[in-house]
């Protein structure tokens, strides 16, 4: 196997594409981040109930899962630059879109589905796969972390941004505002190499379809992808429903807006902390630990006071461990397949980490209206939190034998 080092020519070196993937994951995910400081001004202004803002995003999520795994087989083929950029031309018209819907309808196909798109074809998975290819095997743990953790930036700088934003100009400029940002992706993905070339001949023999059906055919894949779900259904419901959930309490919106600062603040440090461990220890037991402890923290949420304090340390632990699944989870396809297609069959996890975020989303809303609480959101929560801390542990993490020890 060349080097990674060797296999990158010109300017595109793997300093310049590791900085423009994690920007890329800055912005990409920090837009997205911030919707559900969008839910209350909107469903006011438009006479909506929060189940339908909530579908939208959750179609907007379902979207993103059903299109990663497409937009990867096509960067696993030509590179990542040109799915992103179309990505970026979807995402923004996907915003301008949302902010002049009128109807239910015009929402759900604006800020679902064509937003969904653009966030399915500017993932930050992408971004990693083609950082993963510029950097030795042992160091892809650390790169999967320091990704997710520019992703978790992103989220501390855009919810309060787009606090400010929805303050000072209204939600409708500010959705304009943030749509002009998603093109800022576009000179960035000319920064990411093009068509992968550099993967060992046992990797480059093997189909894009033989890929895939040699990791369905794998148990811990299967495990992996259904481990997955319970991370989509505990980020998605947060995310949108938490500024909510806080207003509910008698809390200013800012509280809501920190909070989500506070997770993605403390998530760079889950993130670099999960992929450090990722290099040092099984991944696969570190993901059913943090698993485990995401039940723990949701349910000191539900028994404990609800004080501004209560929120933010919620929100401090939480950010521990909102993400930091990302790079055990990437790193354990990567060091069990290989790269050559890390960013198809990472498309296929994540696609049940955006079921899990459908039902998230959607559910949310629909018991939010029945019922005027979430609190069965919160026990669901804590339930699927410790199936998923079981389901992890009998994944075997062996590296397949036709991979090279380099690879490992």
């Amino acid at each position: 196997m060349s080097s990674p080092t060797a296999a990158m020519p010109g300017w595109r070196t793997p300093s310049v594409v590791i900085i423009a993937g994690c920007l890329i994951a800055l912005l990409g995910f920090g837009i997205r981040s911030s919707f559900g400081l969008f839910l209350e001004p909107m469903t006011e202004a438009r006479g909506w109930s929060r189940e339908t803002f909530a579908l939208a995003l959750a179609i907007q999520n379902l979207m993103w899962g059903i299109g990663v795994p497409i937009a990867g087989a096509i960067a696993d083929r030509f590179g990542a630059s040109r799915v992103i950029i179309l990505g970026a031309i979807l995402y923004a018209a996907g915003l301008y879109g949302m902010s002049v819907a009128e109807s239910g309808s015009a929402l759900h196909l604006t800020a679902g589905i064509l937003t969904g798109a653009g966030v399915a074809f500017s993932a930050f998975s992408l971004a990693m796969a083609a950082m993963a290819r510029v950097v030795d095997p042992q160091r892809r743990s650390f790169v999967f972390g320091l990704g997710t953790a520019a992703g978790s930036c992103g989220q501390v700088l855009f919810s309060p941004l787009s606090q400010g934003f929805i303050s000072s100009f209204g939600w409708q400029q500010a959705l304009l505002l943030q749509a002009g940002i998603a093109l800022v992706l576009i000179p960035l993905a000319f920064a990411l190499p093009g068509r992968p070339s550099d993967a060992p001949a046992d990797e480059e023999a093997l189909s894009l379809s033989g890929a895939v059906s040699e990791a369905f055919a794998h148990r811990g894949f299967v495990l992996l992808t259904a481990g997955f779900f319970v991370c989509g259904f505990h980020v998605a419901f947060i995310t949108v429903h938490f500024p909510a959930y806080v207003k509910d309490l008698g809390m200013t919106p800012v509280v809501g807006a920190w909070s989500l600062s506070i997770i993605g603040l403390f998530n760079i440090i889950g993130s670099f902390a999960s992929g450090y461990a990722g290099q040092k220890t099984s991944k696969k037991n570190s993901l059913s630990f943090i698993y485990l402890a995401r039940s723990v923290v949701i349910l000191a949420l539900l028994i404990l006071p609800k004080t501004t304090a209560t929120i933010y340390g919620f929100a401090a632990l939480m950010g521990l461990l909102w993400l930091s699944t990302v790079p055990l989870t990437t790193g354990l396809v990567a060091q069990i397949f290989g790269v050559r297609y890390l960013a198809t069959l990472f498309g296929f996890v994540f696609l049940s980490h955006q079921l899990g975020s459908f039902i998230g989303v959607w559910m949310g809303g629909r018991l939010y209206d029945q019922y005027g609480s979430y609190d069965g959101m919160w026990w669901a929560g804590i339930f699927f939190g410790i199936v998923a801390a079981i389901v992890h542990w009998p994944i075997n993490e062996q590296p397949l034998a036709r991979l090279s020890e380099s690879t490992n």
